[in-house]
Protein backbone atom coordinates (compact mmCIF):
# COMPACT_ATOMS: atom_id res chain seq x y z
CA UNK A 1 0.00 0.00 0.00
CA UNK A 2 1.11 3.33 -0.97
CA UNK A 3 1.73 6.31 1.90
CA UNK A 4 1.71 9.07 -0.65
CA UNK A 5 -1.48 11.21 0.24
CA UNK A 6 -4.01 10.78 -2.67
CA UNK A 7 -5.13 14.55 -2.75
CA UNK A 8 -1.02 15.99 -3.39
CA UNK A 9 -0.26 16.24 -6.66
CA UNK A 10 3.55 16.44 -5.71
CA UNK A 11 4.76 13.83 -7.36
CA UNK A 12 7.05 11.17 -5.50
CA UNK A 13 10.22 9.38 -5.76
CA UNK A 14 10.00 6.57 -8.48
CA UNK A 15 8.86 3.05 -7.05
CA UNK A 16 11.93 1.36 -5.87
CA UNK A 17 11.30 -1.86 -8.17
CA UNK A 18 11.63 -0.10 -11.00
CA UNK A 19 14.50 2.29 -9.78
CA UNK A 20 16.42 -1.18 -9.37
CA UNK A 21 15.97 -2.87 -12.76
CA UNK A 22 17.52 0.67 -14.33
CA UNK A 23 20.00 0.56 -12.49
CA UNK A 24 20.60 -2.95 -13.10
CA UNK A 25 19.59 -2.76 -16.61
CA UNK A 26 22.29 -0.10 -17.19
CA UNK A 27 25.04 -0.33 -14.44
CA UNK A 28 25.72 -4.32 -13.73
CA UNK A 29 28.56 -5.70 -15.32
CA UNK A 30 27.71 -9.68 -16.17
CA UNK A 31 30.99 -11.83 -15.26
CA UNK A 32 29.60 -15.21 -15.64
CA UNK A 33 31.17 -17.23 -18.03
CA UNK A 34 28.30 -20.50 -17.41
CA UNK A 35 25.32 -17.44 -18.30
CA UNK A 36 27.13 -16.32 -21.55
CA UNK A 37 26.99 -19.91 -22.65
CA UNK A 38 24.09 -20.56 -21.70
CA UNK A 39 22.79 -17.62 -23.36
CA UNK A 40 24.41 -18.76 -26.39
CA UNK A 41 22.45 -21.92 -26.14
CA UNK A 42 19.03 -20.01 -25.99
CA UNK A 43 20.39 -17.96 -29.13
CA UNK A 44 20.16 -20.99 -30.86
CA UNK A 45 17.14 -22.94 -29.22
CA UNK A 46 15.38 -19.86 -29.68
CA UNK A 47 16.16 -19.62 -33.61
CA UNK A 48 15.25 -23.45 -33.85
CA UNK A 49 12.20 -22.74 -32.24
CA UNK A 50 11.09 -19.93 -34.79
CA UNK A 51 12.23 -22.02 -37.68
CA UNK A 52 10.06 -25.03 -36.61
CA UNK A 53 7.21 -22.93 -36.28
CA UNK A 54 7.09 -21.91 -39.90
CA UNK A 55 5.53 -25.40 -40.79
CA UNK A 56 2.53 -23.58 -39.52
CA UNK A 57 0.29 -21.25 -41.14
CA UNK A 58 -1.07 -19.85 -38.38
CA UNK A 59 1.78 -19.01 -37.14
CA UNK A 60 2.96 -17.87 -40.17
CA UNK A 61 -0.18 -15.18 -41.37
CA UNK A 62 0.85 -13.27 -38.02
CA UNK A 63 4.84 -12.60 -39.21
CA UNK A 64 4.12 -9.52 -41.79
CA UNK A 65 3.43 -5.87 -41.73
CA UNK A 66 0.23 -5.16 -39.65
CA UNK A 67 -1.64 -4.27 -43.08
CA UNK A 68 -0.59 -5.28 -46.22
CA UNK A 69 2.28 -2.95 -47.39
CA UNK A 70 3.60 -1.64 -44.44
CA UNK A 71 6.94 -2.73 -44.73
CA UNK A 72 10.41 -1.02 -43.93
CA UNK A 73 13.39 -1.70 -46.15
CA UNK A 74 16.08 -1.77 -44.11
CA UNK A 75 14.25 -2.65 -40.87
CA UNK A 76 14.42 -5.81 -38.71
CA UNK A 77 14.04 -8.73 -40.31
CA UNK A 78 11.89 -11.89 -39.22
CA UNK A 79 13.55 -14.74 -39.22
CA UNK A 80 12.94 -17.36 -41.64
CA UNK A 81 10.65 -15.06 -43.86
CA UNK A 82 11.99 -11.84 -46.46
CA UNK A 83 9.69 -9.40 -44.14
CA UNK A 84 11.44 -6.13 -43.36
CA UNK A 85 9.71 -4.55 -40.87
CA UNK A 86 9.75 -1.79 -38.10
CA UNK A 87 10.85 -2.80 -35.10
CA UNK A 88 7.69 -3.12 -32.93
CA UNK A 89 5.60 -5.40 -35.78
CA UNK A 90 9.13 -7.07 -36.01
CA UNK A 91 9.25 -7.82 -32.21
CA UNK A 92 5.50 -8.95 -32.33
CA UNK A 93 6.54 -11.32 -35.11
CA UNK A 94 10.15 -12.78 -33.95
CA UNK A 95 7.88 -12.85 -30.65
CA UNK A 96 5.42 -15.29 -32.02
CA UNK A 97 7.49 -17.48 -34.02
CA UNK A 98 9.74 -18.56 -30.94
CA UNK A 99 6.68 -18.95 -28.54
CA UNK A 100 4.10 -20.58 -31.08
CA UNK A 101 4.89 -24.51 -30.26
CA UNK A 102 5.68 -23.85 -26.84
CA UNK A 103 9.03 -25.76 -27.31
CA UNK A 104 11.27 -22.76 -26.30
CA UNK A 105 12.99 -22.15 -22.76
CA UNK A 106 11.27 -22.20 -19.59
CA UNK A 107 11.17 -20.50 -15.77
CA UNK A 108 9.24 -22.10 -12.82
CA UNK A 109 8.52 -20.73 -9.75
CA UNK A 110 6.17 -18.50 -8.37
CA UNK A 111 5.03 -17.74 -11.54
CA UNK A 112 6.09 -19.32 -14.56
CA UNK A 113 6.81 -18.43 -17.99
CA UNK A 114 9.54 -18.11 -21.15
CA UNK A 115 12.29 -15.87 -20.64
CA UNK A 116 13.34 -16.54 -24.31
CA UNK A 117 9.95 -14.50 -25.26
CA UNK A 118 11.89 -11.63 -24.78
CA UNK A 119 14.22 -12.48 -27.61
CA UNK A 120 11.04 -11.11 -29.97
CA UNK A 121 11.80 -7.72 -28.79
CA UNK A 122 16.02 -7.81 -28.15
CA UNK A 123 16.44 -9.12 -31.83
CA UNK A 124 14.09 -6.55 -33.39
CA UNK A 125 15.54 -4.05 -31.92
CA UNK A 126 19.42 -5.30 -32.36
CA UNK A 127 18.50 -6.06 -35.91
CA UNK A 128 17.04 -2.25 -36.40
CA UNK A 129 19.91 -1.05 -34.66
CA UNK A 130 22.57 -2.95 -36.44
CA UNK A 131 21.48 -2.20 -40.11
CA UNK A 132 20.95 1.49 -38.96
CA UNK A 133 24.42 1.62 -37.70
CA UNK A 134 25.69 -0.38 -40.74
CA UNK A 135 24.36 2.48 -43.19
CA UNK A 136 25.33 5.45 -40.98
CA UNK A 137 28.86 3.76 -40.33
CA UNK A 138 28.72 3.85 -36.70
CA UNK A 139 29.86 0.77 -34.57
CA UNK A 140 27.89 -2.66 -35.05
CA UNK A 141 25.88 -4.43 -32.27
CA UNK A 142 27.70 -7.93 -31.95
CA UNK A 143 26.18 -11.44 -31.01
CA UNK A 144 27.35 -10.63 -27.89
CA UNK A 145 25.83 -7.54 -27.18
CA UNK A 146 22.66 -9.02 -27.66
CA UNK A 147 23.73 -12.21 -24.94
CA UNK A 148 24.68 -9.04 -22.58
CA UNK A 149 20.83 -8.19 -23.06
CA UNK A 150 18.98 -11.63 -22.98
CA UNK A 151 20.90 -12.34 -19.30
CA UNK A 152 19.81 -9.02 -18.26
CA UNK A 153 15.88 -9.62 -19.59
CA UNK A 154 15.95 -13.17 -18.29
CA UNK A 155 17.07 -12.06 -14.92
CA UNK A 156 14.09 -9.43 -14.64
CA UNK A 157 11.63 -11.86 -15.59
CA UNK A 158 12.95 -14.66 -13.46
CA UNK A 159 13.78 -12.87 -10.20
CA UNK A 160 10.14 -11.35 -10.40
CA UNK A 161 8.85 -14.80 -10.80
CA UNK A 162 10.67 -16.43 -7.78
CA UNK A 163 8.34 -14.70 -5.19
CA UNK A 164 5.63 -12.95 -6.68
CA UNK A 165 2.35 -14.93 -8.52
CA UNK A 166 0.66 -12.43 -11.19
CA UNK A 167 -1.31 -16.09 -12.10
CA UNK A 168 -3.07 -16.03 -8.51
CA UNK A 169 -4.38 -12.73 -9.49
CA UNK A 170 -5.65 -13.86 -13.04
CA UNK A 171 -2.91 -12.17 -14.70
CA UNK A 172 -0.95 -13.98 -17.46
CA UNK A 173 2.90 -14.49 -17.27
CA UNK A 174 3.84 -12.23 -20.37
CA UNK A 175 3.38 -9.29 -18.41
CA UNK A 176 6.93 -9.72 -17.45
CA UNK A 177 8.14 -10.47 -20.57
CA UNK A 178 6.72 -6.58 -21.40
CA UNK A 179 8.57 -5.51 -17.98
CA UNK A 180 11.39 -6.90 -19.07
CA UNK A 181 11.39 -6.28 -22.61
CA UNK A 182 10.60 -2.64 -22.16
CA UNK A 183 13.65 -2.27 -19.88
CA UNK A 184 16.40 -4.13 -21.82
CA UNK A 185 14.59 -2.46 -24.86
CA UNK A 186 15.13 1.42 -23.83
CA UNK A 187 18.26 0.76 -22.82
CA UNK A 188 19.36 -1.15 -26.09
CA UNK A 189 18.07 2.17 -27.77
CA UNK A 190 20.33 4.75 -25.60
CA UNK A 191 17.63 5.17 -23.14
CA UNK A 192 18.88 7.13 -19.82
CA UNK A 193 18.24 5.95 -16.06
CA UNK A 194 15.13 8.39 -16.08
CA UNK A 195 14.22 6.89 -19.14
CA UNK A 196 14.09 3.34 -18.21
CA UNK A 197 12.30 4.24 -15.58
CA UNK A 198 9.72 5.94 -17.46
CA UNK A 199 9.27 3.27 -19.72
CA UNK A 200 8.53 0.34 -16.96
CA UNK A 201 6.29 2.71 -15.65
CA UNK A 202 4.49 2.90 -18.65
CA UNK A 203 4.37 -0.83 -18.55
CA UNK A 204 2.79 -1.50 -15.34
CA UNK A 205 0.22 1.15 -16.18
CA UNK A 206 -0.69 -1.15 -18.95
CA UNK A 207 -1.54 -4.01 -16.05
CA UNK A 208 -1.95 -7.69 -17.06
CA UNK A 209 -3.29 -9.71 -19.52
CA UNK A 210 -6.35 -12.06 -18.60
CA UNK A 211 -4.84 -16.11 -18.74
CA UNK A 212 -7.97 -16.92 -20.08
CA UNK A 213 -6.70 -17.75 -23.33
CA UNK A 214 -4.86 -20.73 -21.52
CA UNK A 215 -7.14 -22.37 -19.87
CA UNK A 216 -10.13 -24.04 -20.01
CA UNK A 217 -13.03 -23.75 -21.18
CA UNK A 218 -11.58 -20.67 -23.23
CA UNK A 219 -7.77 -22.26 -24.24
CA UNK A 220 -6.71 -21.09 -27.58
CA UNK A 221 -4.11 -19.91 -30.09
CA UNK A 222 -3.59 -16.64 -28.23
CA UNK A 223 -1.62 -17.86 -26.15
CA UNK A 224 1.20 -18.65 -28.83
CA UNK A 225 1.23 -14.74 -29.61
CA UNK A 226 0.99 -13.25 -26.10
CA UNK A 227 4.81 -13.28 -25.85
CA UNK A 228 4.81 -11.25 -29.10
CA UNK A 229 2.13 -8.59 -28.42
CA UNK A 230 4.14 -8.06 -24.97
CA UNK A 231 7.23 -7.89 -26.67
CA UNK A 232 5.48 -5.28 -29.34
CA UNK A 233 4.20 -3.29 -26.19
CA UNK A 234 7.78 -3.42 -24.89
CA UNK A 235 9.04 -2.19 -28.03
CA UNK A 236 6.31 0.89 -28.11
CA UNK A 237 7.09 2.08 -24.40
CA UNK A 238 10.89 2.14 -25.46
CA UNK A 239 10.72 4.36 -28.28
CA UNK A 240 8.35 6.55 -26.65
CA UNK A 241 10.72 7.02 -23.58
CA UNK A 242 13.75 7.59 -26.10
CA UNK A 243 12.41 9.23 -29.24
CA UNK A 244 9.68 10.94 -27.88
CA UNK A 245 10.12 11.81 -24.33
CA UNK A 246 6.87 10.70 -22.81
CA UNK A 247 6.47 11.63 -19.14
CA UNK A 248 6.94 9.14 -16.29
CA UNK A 249 4.60 8.16 -13.73
CA UNK A 250 6.73 7.37 -10.78
CA UNK A 251 4.15 5.66 -8.56
CA UNK A 252 2.82 3.35 -10.49
CA UNK A 253 3.06 0.62 -8.74
CA UNK A 254 2.28 2.14 -5.39
CA UNK A 255 -0.29 4.69 -5.94
CA UNK A 256 -3.14 4.60 -3.55
CA UNK A 257 -5.89 3.39 -5.55
CA UNK A 258 -5.10 3.93 -8.68
CA UNK A 259 -1.34 2.19 -8.48
CA UNK A 260 -0.37 -1.42 -9.68
CA UNK A 261 -0.36 -2.77 -6.33
CA UNK A 262 -3.74 -1.72 -5.30
CA UNK A 263 -5.63 -2.50 -8.40
CA UNK A 264 -3.98 -5.82 -10.00
CA UNK A 265 -2.19 -7.61 -6.57
CA UNK A 266 -4.48 -7.30 -3.75
CA UNK A 267 -2.67 -4.47 -2.37
CA UNK A 268 0.53 -6.16 -2.22
CA UNK A 269 4.04 -5.22 -2.89
CA UNK A 270 6.49 -7.43 -4.87
CA UNK A 271 9.12 -9.68 -3.06
CA UNK A 272 12.08 -10.69 -4.05
CA UNK A 273 14.51 -13.75 -2.95
CA UNK A 274 18.05 -12.30 -4.52
CA UNK A 275 19.40 -9.13 -5.86
CA UNK A 276 19.58 -9.07 -10.03
CA UNK A 277 22.55 -10.72 -10.94
CA UNK A 278 22.74 -13.96 -13.93
CA UNK A 279 21.08 -16.37 -12.23
CA UNK A 280 18.07 -16.69 -14.06
CA UNK A 281 20.20 -17.53 -17.34
CA UNK A 282 22.64 -20.00 -15.37
CA UNK A 283 19.65 -21.98 -14.24
CA UNK A 284 17.34 -21.73 -17.24
CA UNK A 285 14.90 -24.88 -18.32
CA UNK A 286 15.13 -25.78 -21.90
CA UNK A 287 12.54 -27.70 -23.82
CA UNK A 288 14.72 -30.06 -26.11
CA UNK A 289 12.85 -33.10 -26.57
CA UNK A 290 9.40 -32.62 -26.37
CA UNK A 291 7.13 -29.60 -27.33
CA UNK A 292 4.62 -29.76 -24.21
CA UNK A 293 4.06 -27.25 -21.46
CA UNK A 294 6.71 -27.59 -19.15
CA UNK A 295 5.37 -29.46 -15.76
CA UNK A 296 4.45 -32.29 -18.16
CA UNK A 297 8.46 -32.36 -19.04
CA UNK A 298 9.30 -35.39 -17.17
CA UNK A 299 5.88 -37.21 -17.36
CA UNK A 300 6.12 -37.27 -21.22
CA UNK A 301 10.05 -38.65 -20.39
CA UNK A 302 8.35 -41.60 -18.03
CA UNK A 303 5.20 -41.85 -20.64
CA UNK A 304 7.71 -42.43 -23.53
CA UNK A 305 10.38 -45.29 -21.00
CA UNK A 306 6.85 -46.82 -20.41
CA UNK A 307 5.76 -46.85 -24.18
CA UNK A 308 7.13 -50.36 -25.17
CA UNK A 309 5.20 -52.06 -22.38
CA UNK A 310 2.05 -51.00 -22.88
CA UNK A 311 1.57 -50.20 -27.05
CA UNK A 312 0.84 -53.76 -27.09
CA UNK A 313 -1.88 -54.19 -24.24
CA UNK A 314 -3.75 -51.04 -24.66
CA UNK A 315 -6.96 -52.20 -24.88
CA UNK A 316 -5.92 -54.08 -21.58
CA UNK A 317 -5.32 -50.78 -19.30
CA UNK A 318 -7.35 -50.00 -16.39
CA UNK A 319 -6.01 -47.09 -15.42
CA UNK A 320 -3.13 -44.40 -15.75
CA UNK A 321 -1.79 -42.69 -12.43
CA UNK A 322 -0.22 -39.16 -13.00
CA UNK A 323 1.25 -37.67 -10.04
CA UNK A 324 2.56 -34.11 -10.64
CA UNK A 325 3.51 -30.42 -8.77
CA UNK A 326 0.99 -28.41 -7.34
CA UNK A 327 1.43 -26.35 -10.45
CA UNK A 328 0.91 -28.42 -13.12
CA UNK A 329 -2.45 -29.56 -11.28
CA UNK A 330 -3.55 -26.19 -11.89
CA UNK A 331 -2.36 -25.68 -15.19
CA UNK A 332 -2.71 -28.78 -17.28
CA UNK A 333 -4.98 -31.15 -15.83
CA UNK A 334 -8.20 -31.34 -17.88
CA UNK A 335 -11.05 -33.73 -18.99
CA UNK A 336 -13.28 -33.44 -21.60
CA UNK A 337 -13.38 -32.34 -25.30
CA UNK A 338 -10.53 -30.29 -26.42
CA UNK A 339 -11.09 -28.24 -29.02
CA UNK A 340 -7.66 -27.14 -30.81
CA UNK A 341 -4.25 -27.66 -30.69
CA UNK A 342 -3.71 -24.87 -27.73
CA UNK A 343 -5.90 -26.69 -25.15
CA UNK A 344 -4.14 -29.71 -26.35
CA UNK A 345 -0.78 -29.03 -25.75
CA UNK A 346 -1.66 -27.94 -22.30
CA UNK A 347 -3.67 -30.84 -21.07
CA UNK A 348 -0.92 -33.25 -19.17
CA UNK A 349 -3.57 -35.96 -19.62
CA UNK A 350 -3.26 -35.91 -23.42
CA UNK A 351 0.87 -35.30 -23.62
CA UNK A 352 1.45 -38.60 -21.73
CA UNK A 353 -1.32 -40.81 -23.53
CA UNK A 354 0.29 -39.72 -27.30
CA UNK A 355 3.92 -41.42 -25.95
CA UNK A 356 2.07 -44.12 -24.69
CA UNK A 357 0.31 -45.07 -27.69
CA UNK A 358 2.92 -44.39 -30.09
CA UNK A 359 6.28 -43.89 -28.51
CA UNK A 360 6.59 -39.98 -29.67
CA UNK A 361 5.42 -36.31 -28.54
CA UNK A 362 6.29 -34.11 -31.96
CA UNK A 363 4.34 -30.91 -32.99
CA UNK A 364 2.62 -32.19 -35.52
CA UNK A 365 0.94 -34.78 -32.44
CA UNK A 366 -1.64 -31.65 -31.31
CA UNK A 367 -3.59 -31.29 -34.69
CA UNK A 368 -6.52 -32.43 -35.49
CA UNK A 369 -5.71 -35.67 -37.68
CA UNK A 370 -3.75 -36.74 -34.81
CA UNK A 371 -6.16 -35.94 -31.79
CA UNK A 372 -9.37 -38.04 -34.20
CA UNK A 373 -7.39 -41.27 -32.99
CA UNK A 374 -9.98 -42.56 -30.40
CA UNK A 375 -7.11 -44.63 -28.77
CA UNK A 376 -5.97 -40.68 -27.21
CA UNK A 377 -9.17 -39.91 -25.43
CA UNK A 378 -10.08 -43.72 -24.07
CA UNK A 379 -6.86 -43.02 -22.50
CA UNK A 380 -6.89 -39.72 -21.15
CA UNK A 381 -10.74 -40.80 -19.30
CA UNK A 382 -8.62 -43.70 -17.95
CA UNK A 383 -6.19 -41.52 -16.26
CA UNK A 384 -5.69 -39.80 -12.84
CA UNK A 385 -4.04 -37.04 -11.92
CA UNK A 386 -2.76 -36.10 -8.27
CA UNK A 387 -0.36 -33.79 -6.43
CA UNK A 388 2.80 -35.38 -5.42
CA UNK A 389 3.71 -33.21 -2.03
CA UNK A 390 7.54 -34.17 -2.78
CA UNK A 391 7.45 -32.60 -6.27
CA UNK A 392 5.84 -29.57 -4.95
CA UNK A 393 8.29 -28.86 -1.99
CA UNK A 394 11.38 -29.61 -4.73
CA UNK A 395 9.77 -27.44 -7.36
CA UNK A 396 10.20 -24.57 -4.92
CA UNK A 397 13.40 -25.46 -3.45
CA UNK A 398 15.69 -22.82 -5.07
CA UNK A 399 18.68 -25.23 -4.95
CA UNK A 400 16.68 -27.77 -6.84
CA UNK A 401 13.95 -26.46 -8.64
CA UNK A 402 12.74 -29.83 -10.03
CA UNK A 403 9.59 -30.55 -12.12
CA UNK A 404 8.72 -34.00 -10.94
CA UNK A 405 6.41 -36.25 -12.54
CA UNK A 406 5.71 -39.89 -12.04
CA UNK A 407 3.73 -42.29 -14.20
CA UNK A 408 2.14 -45.86 -13.69
CA UNK A 409 -0.05 -48.08 -16.08
CA UNK A 410 -2.25 -50.78 -14.21
CA UNK A 411 -4.29 -53.80 -16.74
CA UNK A 412 -7.48 -55.06 -16.10
CA UNK A 413 -5.72 -58.29 -14.94
CA UNK A 414 -4.56 -56.65 -11.87
CA UNK A 415 -0.83 -56.29 -12.84
CA UNK A 416 0.91 -53.02 -13.52
CA UNK A 417 4.03 -51.51 -15.41
CA UNK A 418 6.91 -50.22 -12.74
CA UNK A 419 6.09 -46.47 -11.26
CA UNK A 420 8.33 -44.17 -13.67
CA UNK A 421 9.13 -40.84 -11.87
CA UNK A 422 11.68 -38.55 -13.06
CA UNK A 423 12.73 -34.90 -11.08
CA UNK A 424 14.11 -32.91 -13.78
CA UNK A 425 14.20 -33.48 -17.17
CA UNK A 426 16.77 -33.36 -19.76
CA UNK A 427 16.38 -29.59 -20.13
CA UNK A 428 17.45 -29.00 -16.64
CA UNK A 429 21.25 -27.48 -15.48
CA UNK A 430 21.78 -30.36 -14.19
CA UNK A 431 21.67 -31.88 -16.82
CA UNK A 432 23.74 -29.95 -19.45
CA UNK A 433 26.17 -32.03 -20.67
CA UNK A 434 23.37 -34.30 -21.58
CA UNK A 435 20.98 -31.73 -23.07
CA UNK A 436 23.36 -29.78 -24.56
CA UNK A 437 24.37 -32.03 -27.32
CA UNK A 438 20.36 -32.70 -27.91
CA UNK A 439 19.80 -29.04 -28.23
CA UNK A 440 22.45 -28.80 -31.01
CA UNK A 441 20.80 -31.53 -32.60
CA UNK A 442 17.53 -29.97 -32.68
CA UNK A 443 18.82 -26.46 -33.59
CA UNK A 444 20.14 -28.50 -37.13
CA UNK A 445 17.20 -30.28 -37.45
CA UNK A 446 14.90 -27.06 -37.55
CA UNK A 447 17.26 -25.47 -40.05
CA UNK A 448 17.26 -28.01 -42.48
CA UNK A 449 13.35 -28.36 -42.21
CA UNK A 450 13.02 -24.60 -43.72
CA UNK A 451 16.42 -22.93 -44.77
CA UNK A 452 18.72 -23.84 -47.86
CA UNK A 453 21.41 -25.80 -47.59
CA UNK A 454 24.48 -22.92 -48.32
CA UNK A 455 22.60 -20.97 -45.81
CA UNK A 456 22.29 -23.99 -43.37
CA UNK A 457 26.01 -24.76 -43.88
CA UNK A 458 27.05 -21.18 -42.84
CA UNK A 459 24.78 -20.78 -39.77
CA UNK A 460 26.60 -24.00 -38.24
CA UNK A 461 30.19 -23.32 -39.48
CA UNK A 462 29.94 -19.83 -37.38
CA UNK A 463 27.52 -21.16 -34.28
CA UNK A 464 30.46 -24.26 -34.11
CA UNK A 465 32.93 -21.03 -32.81
CA UNK A 466 32.02 -19.26 -30.08
CA UNK A 467 34.23 -16.38 -30.16
CA UNK A 468 33.54 -16.18 -33.67
CA UNK A 469 29.81 -15.68 -32.91
CA UNK A 470 30.36 -13.52 -30.70
CA UNK A 471 32.43 -11.06 -32.30
CA UNK A 472 30.04 -10.85 -35.15
CA UNK A 473 27.76 -8.37 -36.26
CA UNK A 474 23.81 -9.44 -35.29
CA UNK A 475 22.76 -8.09 -38.58
CA UNK A 476 25.24 -9.69 -40.37
CA UNK A 477 24.70 -13.18 -38.07
CA UNK A 478 20.47 -12.50 -38.51
CA UNK A 479 21.05 -12.55 -42.46
CA UNK A 480 22.01 -15.96 -42.51
CA UNK A 481 18.12 -16.82 -41.50
CA UNK A 482 16.73 -14.43 -44.32
CA UNK A 483 14.98 -15.46 -47.22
Amino acid sequence: MSAHDIRSARRPDPDQPMVDVADYVLDYAINSSEAYDTARYVLLDSLATAMMAMKFPECVKHLGPVVPGASLPGGARVPGTSHELDPVQAAFAIGTQIRWLDFNDTWLAAEWGHPSDNLGAILAVADYLGRKSEREGGKPMTVRDVLTWAIKAYEIQGCYALKNSFNRVGQDHVILVRLASTAVATAMLGGTREQIITAVSHSWIDNGALRAYRHAPNTGPRKSWAAGDACRRAVIHAINAVYRGVVGYPSALSATTWGYYDVAFKGETFQFERPFGSYVMENVLFKISYPAEFHAQTAVECAMKLHGAVAGELDQIEKVVIETQEAGMRIIDKTGPLANYADRDHCIQYMVAVPLIFGRLTADDYNDNIAADPRIDALREKTAVSENPRFTRDYFDPGKRYIGNSVQVFFKDGSHTDKVSIDYPIGHRRRRAEGIPVLLSKFEGALRGHLPAHQVKAILNVTAAPARLDAMPISEFLAFFTL
